[in-house]
């Protein structure tokens, strides 16, 4: 999966391809978004959020600097895609 950081949290696109439903992923962290997260050997428990609209126009140009086809994804669909914030356990002011 394609994650890009900010401060503490780390990053990940719904995206789906564009598709106009959202992933089936996404719908799990909705309804259980405690979560342990594993990036390389960093393995670490988070909670998943949506970003706000005002923090996904903040973090969108991160993640389509890391993966430019999100902006093509977007185009396709009437779907806001959504940045999912995957806020570290205990760190204090980690959220955009």
């Amino acid at each position: 999966m394609i994650y890009g950081k900010h401060r503490d949290d780390h990053l990940v696109v719904a995206s789906k391809g564009g598709a106009d439903t959202h992933p089936a992923w996404y719908l799990n962290l909705e309804a259980a978004p405690e979560v342990q997260v594993q990036v390389k050997g960093d393995r670490f428990d988070a909670r998943a959020r949506t970003a706000t609209a005002e923090e996904k126009r903040a973090l969108w140009p991160t993640m389509t600097e890391r993966w430019p086809a999100y902006d093509e994804y977007q185009q396709k669909t009437a779907r806001d895609i959504p940045v999912v914030v995957l806020e570290r356990a205990g760190a204090r002011g980690a959220s955009a």
